[in-house]
């Protein structure tokens, strides 16, 4: 059995596969009378497709939302939320050597065929496609409409990408981010990341990077520990994302070799407000926000699907031969997931607001 789903209060079913008719979402618990913008969901969208550069996937998709129930008037009616997004831009001939039963290094086809017993889609991956995170996108898009009384910030950006890695920002810097094309908000960390990035993909191979996510000061006491705790959610939803290997939150595995002296953030009062002088914890203790911003580093392995010849075996033949891949894929999927980040962040912030009470029914 699979689990398709995430949250609980707002409740997202994840539905879809890459060349399937359609990818997209269904959510349960939008606050009736939450504005429902369809232009704010295609900009969410836009984000997320691939860009004009060299190094970007080939494979366009047009990306517009079509949503399909539990909107009337622009305003959620308590209802269930669908929308999907067509798939367009594929090509199956891309990929014959799946049904041939030829298994590609660092993708799921091997686990996928052995768990489906062969029936699954194996066409640009199926089900494991980054595709279906088009509907992780939607479902950011009404969460940051649900999360609005709160004003809740949420901002990503490219951190690294293969050696390159930008300083520390903060969210004020950090907002430009869309506007560079590796979603690194500095002109000369963003052109040497293209450059790292075109190297990669003139020798046929891919990279892997980092993403930073932070907010503005938070509500103290967002989170529901232990197991629904806020950090937990969060890692569960960001490890939702296909390539992700790793999760940081605040000094993360820094703060090992830290003594408690140098990791604890000491409390102080600035205006008659409590705050801290450091944020090492990353504005999460104890499963819950302390009213600090959230800091959080999303690691992403290189993309799996490269251009280089690699040895492989045939599940069918049970035999091991040469797998040369064609298709249209990105060298490196930071810049577009960063987009992504940012809604599931959102997304699991509106699901903890409306468990822990601080949003209320409309």
């Amino acid at each position: 059995m699979s689990d398709n789903s995430l949250g609980r209060s707002l409740l997202m079913v994840s539905f879809g596969e890459s060349h399937g008719e359609a990818v997209g979402v269904l959510i349960e618990g939008i606050p009736a009378g939450t504005e429902i913008d369809e232009k704010r969901i295609n900009e969410w969208l836009a984000r997320r497709k691939p860009s004009t550069s060299a190094a970007s996937t080939k494979r366009k998709e047009d990306d517009s939302v079509e949503i399909l129930s539990g909107v009337y008037r622009g305003k959620a009616t308590g209802a269930p939320f669908v929308a999907i997004v067509r798939n367009k831009g594929y090509v199956d001939d891309f990929y014959s050597f799946a049904e041939e039963g030829w298994v590609r290094p660092g993708h799921a086809d091997y686990p996928a065929y052995i768990k489906y017993k062969g029936f699954n889609d194996p066409r640009g991956g199926g089900r494991f496609s980054a595709r279906i995170t088009v509907g992780f996108v939607i479902a950011g898009a009404v969460a940051e409409e649900i999360l609005k009384p709160l004003r809740i910030e949420v901002v990503g950006y490219t951190k690294s990408i293969g050696s390159v890695e930008c300083p520390d920002l903060d969210i004020e810097s950090a907002r430009k981010r869309y506007e560079f094309e590796t979603r690194c908000p500095s002109t000369e960390h963003d052109a040497l990341m293209q450059e790292e990035i075109l190297k990669a993909k003139r020798e046929g191979d891919s990279l892997g990077g980092t993403i930073r996510i932070t907010t503005g000061k938070l509500p103290v006491g967002l989170g529901q520990p232990v197991f629904s705790s806020l950090d937990s959610e969060l890692a569960k939803a960001y490890f939702s994302i296909p390539a992700v290997k790793g999760v940081e939150i605040g000094a993360g595995f820094r703060a090992s070799k830290l003594r408690g002296s140098q990791n604890n953030d000491i409390y102080v009062l600035s205006n008659n407000e409590i705050t801290t002088l450091t944020n090492n914890a990353g504005g999460i203790l104890g499963g819950m926000t302390n009213g600090q911003p959230l800091i959080v580093t999303i690691a992403f392995k290189p993309v799996s699907s490269i251009y280089k010849p690699q040895r492989t075996v045939n599940v069918k033949k049970m035999e091991e031969g040469i797998l040369q891949l064609k298709g249209m894929h990105d060298a490196c999927v930071i810049p577009r997931a960063v987009p992504i980040a940012e809604a599931l962040t959102y997304f699991v912030f509106a699901d903890m607001a409306l468990r822990g009470g601080f949003i209320n029914e409309r």
